[in-house]
């Protein structure tokens, strides 16, 4: 009977232990995070990353650091492959990434290495509210107009759908967009439309009308297509990526890229962060979104939030990869050929 209990007792003990092992080994205690941003500084990506940077870790326990550093290159790819191969897996190694990093996968884009399926997934700040703005004094006032007259677009990254967009539009549509490569961010491009090196560009429209209020009130550009699902009512004159195409497969390849802005401005993490981890980061920006400290900063900013969880991303990027074998190879033969 002794040796009986101390042989539970001795369980009891070790059990005690490694639940404390446990915990202790899912605080955030004296580390540092750090949010990747796939962008150059500028822009809604760099934007959103650095708001939560500024917030999320009054919500972990221990209260540590987290530290915004962007990682620009092929239109955020190049930070989405670091964090999926590189980036340590302890929750440490945020990110905020392209819209479209399913949609790369998806078509295969050779500069993938990551699986979109596999990211920790934490939480969405702002569903994407993209829009293609054209300087007023361009030809160019419609989409129709752009198959008539040439506009010279500004173009993010070989990844971003400021450039892969226009492109299938090319193919599928009969427009005559001249992609115009090698801008940083949206705002390096707002910048080169004012010096008149080009026309337009794609912008976020809520970040847009915070950032350059006078240009809405002035109308000094208008928007030509949105990146959205279903038409912004408070645009009503400019179709959306659902409505558009002449043919099942144009349709079927935009309403694809529509389907992007659920993932809009996301927080993701690298893959296998322990479930201890994932639920504390989960937890946290929970909490953020609730938070009134964060709310009254978004509302300072002029800008707006509109959050979705992990698990909805989560869904969200298993649908996209679905894309049929067809529409993955109409795709790739577009933009393998521009």
């Amino acid at each position: 009977m002794k040796r009986y209990l101390f042989a539970l007792s001795a369980l009891c003990w070790l059990a005690s232990a490694l639940n404390a092992g446990a915990q202790e080994a899912a605080t955030f205690r004296n580390k540092t995070i750090k949010v990747i941003i796939g962008n150059a500084p500028g822009g809604t990506y760099d934007f959103y990353g650095r708001l939560t940077a500024r917030h999320l870790g009054r919500f972990i326990p221990d209260n540590p650091s987290i530290v915004p550093e962007n990682m620009p290159g092929a239109g955020t790819i190049r930070a989405a492959n670091y964090l999926y191969s590189v980036a340590p897996r302890d929750g440490t190694a945020l990110g905020i990434v392209a819209e479209s990093i399913a949609v790369e996968q998806a078509i295969k884009n050779p500069a993938v290495s990551y699986d979109a399926s596999k990211f920790t997934w934490i939480g969405r700040v702002v569903s994407s509210s993209g829009v293609q703005v054209i300087l007023s004094s361009s030809k160019v006032k419609t989409l129709e107009d752009a198959k008539v007259h040439e506009a010279l677009l500004a173009g993010t990254g070989a990844g971003n759908i400021a450039e892969t967009i226009p492109t299938l539009m090319n193919a599928l549509l009969g427009t005559k967009f001249k992609i115009v490569k090698g801008y940083r961010s949206a705002t390096d491009a707002l910048i080169a439309m004012e010096r008149g090196e080009v026309e337009s560009t794609a912008v976020n429209w809520i970040g847009f009308k915070a950032s350059k209020p006078d240009w809405v009130a002035q109308r000094k550009v208008n928007v030509i297509f949105q990146y959205l699902p279903d038409r912004d009512p408070t645009i009503e004159d400019a179709p959306s990526l659902g409505e558009i195409g002449d043919t099942e497969d144009a349709r079927q390849v935009f309403r694809l890229y529509g389907s992007m802005a659920t993932i809009g401005r996301s927080i993701l993490g690298t893959p296998a962060i322990p479930a201890a981890q994932t639920k504390i980061l989960r937890d946290a920006f929970a909490k953020m979104a609730a938070d009134s400290e964060f709310r009254k900063e978004v509302e300072n900013l002029g800008t707006e939030v509109s959050f979705a969880n992990g698990e909805e991303l989560e869904a969200a990027v298993k649908k996209t990869l679905e894309i049929p074998p067809a529409a993955v190879e109409r795709l790739r033969s577009i933009i393998e050929a521009k």
